[in-house]
Formats: C-alpha cells, structure tokens, sequence
C-alpha cells in the first residue's frame, strides 16, 4: 500500500468539481445562487454552444472587494458563514465555498467585480487552477464570470457531456427553477448571441402569477388553486393545479424551501397522499409551492449541491403539507370553480390569470336520487360483497332519504346558481345548463358518483368502524422501527378498526382488522401501515384502502349512462354538485363537468368578426 500523503490543491478542487459540477446547468446554479445572494435585481445568463464553450452570468448585485477576489476563488472561503451557528441557520442559497474553486480548476475561468460605491472594477483569471494577478477593468457595479472551455483539461469528464441541445435545455429548465424562485429579480437567457427568455420582475401575486404561466402554460393559472396557510411556525403559499390538470410525468412540480429548490421524500409523500383521492390512476398534478420555515428547522447541508434537504421535525412537516393541500383541493366543488371561469379566462386574456383560493362550502345537500340497493358484485381489494343497505349497517347508519324533486326556479337575471339550471340531457349521459357564464356540460354518472362517494365517507367519519376478529391473531415479524411505530401508534390504529399490538423487539399480533376489509391479507395490510408509519410517522393506507371498497361501492350505486332523467331531477344533482367536497373531478380523477363561457362560444362562431 501507498504511503498516506496530502493531495495537491488543484486535485482537491477537481475531485470537489466531480461532486459539484458535472455539465453546465450546474456552473449556471451555483453562479446565479451566488448572484442572488449578492442581492442582485438582474442577472443576466449568456451561452456558446450549450455551455461548452462559455458561461457568462453577469448581475448588479453588490459586488466583490479587489482584495477579496483571490479568495473568492479560493477552497472553503466564503462569506456567507463563519461559525458552526451559522451553518445551523443558513440562509442563503451558497455556503460552502467549493463552486468557485471547483469550476476554476476544470475551465479557464475569469471574476470582473466592482462595489457599488466604488469608482472602479477589478478582474482575476485563472486558467486550470492557476491564478494570475488583479488588474483593473471596465465594469458597472456589480459581478461578472466567465467560465470557457469547461473541463478543456479533464478529457475523461467533457466526454460525458451531450448534445449542445441537450445541455441547454438543462440550463433553460433550471433558470426556469430560479425565475420561479425569486419572481422579484429580472432574468435574461442567451444562446449563441441569439435572445432566449426574458423574465421581466413579478412584484404581486397577478405578475408572479404570469411568470408561472410562462413557465408551466399559459393555461395553467385557469386550472390552478392558490394556497397561503400558516400553522405551527410554517408558511406554505403557492399555486396547486386542479386534478384535472394533471400530467404524464412529473414535470412541472417545483417545490421551495426557503426559496431553495429541493426534491424530498417527505413532500413528494405527502403531495402524492393529498392528491390520492381526486387524481386519475397514473398521473402526476402540477404545482409551483413555497415552503417557508425557520432555518434551524431544516438542514441543507446533506448534498453537495443542495438538491436534498433534512427537515428537522419531519411528521410536523408532512402533516402540515398534506392537511393545507388536502383543504384546498376539497374545496373544488364545481360550484366554487365555476364562479371563477369567467375571472380567470378574462385574466389570461389580458396575460395575468389568478385564481384565488375558494371560499368555504355551504352545508352539503340531500342526494339528488339515492339508490337503496346495487345488485351483488365482486368489488376491489378481494372482499366480499358489500351493496349499500349492507355497508349502511356496519355504520350503524341508515340510508340517505331519496331526494324531493326541485322544481325549475323562475327566471330572474343574474339570480343563477354557480352551475346554472338544466335546459336538456344529451344522449342520456351529459346533463346541459345554462349558467352566468354561458353553457355548462355535466357528466351525470361521473357527477353523481362524486356525490355518493363523499357522502359514504362521511357516514364512515360520522359512526364509530366495526373491525372484524381474526379467528386465529396473526404474528408477524417486523422490522424494530415498525414493531416501536406498532406500539406508538396502537390507540390511533384501533380507532380505524386495525388492532395489534407487540409482542417482542421486532414482532406484532394482529388481532382484529377493519370489518370493510374483512377478507384482505391483513399481513400484508398491517405490514404496509407500520412500513409507512415508520417512514412518515402517519400512515394513510387504512382510509386508502376503505376509500379503494367505497369507491367502488359509489360507482355502482351512481345514476348510469343511458338513464333518462327530468329536470327537477337534473337541477338537483346540479345543486348537490354545488354543496359536494371535489365534486369537479369522480372518485377515479376524471373530470366532471366542463364551461364553454360566452367569450369561447363567440369564439366558436366567430361572432363579432
């Protein structure tokens, strides 16, 4: 074996330059950090051939002292920390005095910088890690840096690098991150001397807004719903897209900690359980959100560059994620949403679309046409069958009474609720009104099914869960964090009818499980509450799995495609629609009802030409 020696200075800054840089969206990232920690209000981002060739990001932030440059791009000098207290409340969105030094060491590298009360500008380059002398040199207050040539001297890592395509797209998605980020600072992209974006400073909500739909579509501030909740010392604002804006990939998800963009598991958790119960199978939802905390809560030096962070109350933070999104995607009633079309589509003819966050709902109607029985199937999850009047009394609940027929209103300008009234039904599966707005199509199985489904849900939260005994209690073995979140969260547990207990450093009985699931695999079953408790500290798989049954249940005791329905009786499903929990979307994510306003109809028909 070698003898132990100290590594020379260059080949620390190149290993650091493996961790830290690896193409040129991320000489971008660090370079325009750097530039929003200096305070900067525009920043510029000039491009050759995808970065290969040049990075040049220039700003007006405050600038470096010419004593200081040496080292700036120095190993571990920074300004933004100086103590170990420091580093338990970072701020801001650089701190660990690598990038500089890193980027030097891998291209030919050149700093200008000047203060901002300062008459002149000085400038520092450095070719391969060696550094040459100060000089002076013309430049407004503020930073520029040249980075040409990246990994010009390190063969090995430039043949990693794609197309000039490729690579730009990397840079264009991630100033699209930060022009998210920080919608007050004024952003310009550059490719090969040609314009790319310009972001022009959002200062209210209405330009942020635009600024989003510049980046996500210009559709997206008409399917979105803007949340701004403070609780227990966190603050989440931002932007969720309606589930029936949802997408393949997950491509326009941006979540901010602090302003920093990060990819967690913890939030990825908790925005994919609040959207559990409206999104289609498969699909992922749209959002631009905004995590404010106290930075000692949250740890952001766990990756080298900062992509993760750990957030230090974990559960505190889930919870709080998935009850402030919850809220605001139950309150899609088509009701609500519909009030708001005409704003919203007005807005985004103008450039500016806003949706604000809806109103409470009004107490929940009688169903429009309940029916006491569905015929015998075999439903999901392998249990047995279970019509309504039978589910009715494991609640201990009896059916809802049918509703009364509404008769048709008198018609009176304006007065029209938010879905309008039934003027026709369209081969027996879409309902056609007429609201304030203009016309509205509603599909009456898709509708109904929402209703009968968030009316089972709350007949199940209103009566106390019936659980089944096992004829013989199941032991299982566990992990040791499963078998201790077994033992935390035993009383909670039994409250959903799943009752166990441990029996030993890594073991379980299961003795009773919820009467819904009464011939599930209850190992399996327990094994993935206790794999979720232990991960998350909450577990939702219970409620996910009676809502799989009720759903199911709902489906099958909806109004069907083809039946013939009046107008009173239409007019009340139009109303339940109104009064209902997420009613814009059935239980499997679907949309369902649409507006056609009177601005897309004159459209159509080109009235008005």
């Amino acid at each position: 074996m070698s003898v132990i020696r100290a590594l020379p200075l260059d080949l620390i800054n190149q290993i650091a330059a493996g961790e830290v840089i690896d193409r040129p969206s991320s000489v971008v990232k660090e370079l325009v950090e750097n530039s929003l920690d200096a305070g900067a209000g525009r920043i510029e981002v000039e491009i050759e051939q995808g970065g290969s060739r040049l990075i040049r990001v220039r700003d007006d932030g405050g600038g470096i002292a010419a004593d200081e440059l040496p080292l700036a791009v120095a190993a571990h000098a920074t300004s933004k920390i100086a103590s170990f207290d420091d580093l338990e409340h970072v701020a801001s969105m650089g701190f660990r005095g690598e990038a500089l030094a890193s980027m030097a060491s891998v291209s030919r590298f050149a700093l200008t910088s000047r203060l901002r009360d300062s008459e002149r500008a000085f400038r520092i380059e450095v070719d391969g890690g060696a550094m040459r002398a100060a000089r002076p040199a013309q430049h407004p207050p503020g930073t520029s840096v040249e980075v040409r040539d990246l990994f010009y001297n390190v063969p090995a890592r430039k043949k990693f690098l794609r197309a000039e395509r490729t690579e730009f797209a990397h840079i264009d998605d991630l100033l699209k991150s930060l022009a998210l980020a920080r919608g007050s600072v004024e952003f310009r992209l550059s490719h090969n001397g040609k314009p790319v974006r310009v972001w022009k400073p959002a200062r209210d909500e209405q330009t942020r807004l635009t600024r989003v739909a510049e980046v996500l579509g210009a559709e997206f501030p008409a399917q979105c719903l803007h949340v701004d909740h403070t609780a227990a010392g966190l603050h989440l604002a931002g932007w969720v897209g309606l589930p029936t804006a949802s997408r393949a990939q997950a491509d326009q998800q941006f979540f901010y900690v602090n302003g920093r963009l990060v990819r967690d598991r913890i939030v990825a958790h908790a925005v994919r359980q609040a959207y559990a119960d409206v999104l289609f199978h498969g699909r992922q939802p749209t959002f631009v959100l905004y995590l404010e905390l106290d930075p000692a809560g949250v740890d952001v030096n766990v990756h080298p560059a900062k992509h993760e962070v750990r957030f230090r109350e974990q559960r505190l933070v889930h919870d709080f994620l998935f009850r402030t999104l919850s809220e605001a995607l139950a309150h899609t009633s088509a009701g609500e949403v519909s009030s708001q079309a005409q704003v919203a589509d007005d807005r985004l003819r103008m450039g500016a679309g806003n949706v604000a966050t809806p109103p409470g709902l009004p107490a929940a109607a009688h169903g429009a046409s309940w029916p006491s029985h569905v015929s015998q199937s075999r439903l999901a999850l392998g249990v047995r069958d279970a019509p309504l009047a039978e589910y009715a009394a494991l609640l201990g609940a009896a059916l809802p009474p049918r509703a009364t027929p509404q008769p048709l209103p008198a018609d009176e300008p304006g007065a029209a609720p938010p879905l309008g009234y039934a003027i026709a039904q369209l081969k027996s599966i879409y309902i056609l009104a007429e609201n304030a707005q203009g016309l509205v199509l509603v599909d009456m199985h898709a509708a109904h099914e929402r209703i009968t489904y968030e009316r089972f849900k709350a007949g199940r939260a209103a009566s106390n869960l019936r659980s089944q005994l096992l004829l013989v209690p199941l032991a299982l073995a566990v992990s040791a964090q499963e078998a201790a979140a077994a033992e935390e969260h035993a009383e909670a547990l039994a409250t959903w009818g799943l009752e166990l207990s441990r029996s030993g450093p890594s073991n379980v009985v299961v003795r009773r499980i919820p009467a819904l699931l009464e011939g599930a695999d209850a190992a399996q079953l327990t094994r993935d509450v206790l794999a979720e408790l232990a991960q998350h500290g909450s577990s939702r798989r219970l409620q996910e799995l009676e809502n799989e049954l009720l759903s199911t249940m709902a489906c099958h005791g909806s109004v069907r495609a083809g039946r013939r329905l009046t107008l009173p009786e239409m007019n009340a499903l139009l109303r339940d629609m109104e009064a209902t929990e997420r009613s814009g979307q059935c239980n499997h994510g679907r949309p369902t009802w649409t507006q056609l306003s009177m601005g897309e109809l004159d459209r159509l028909f080109m009235r008005g030409r």
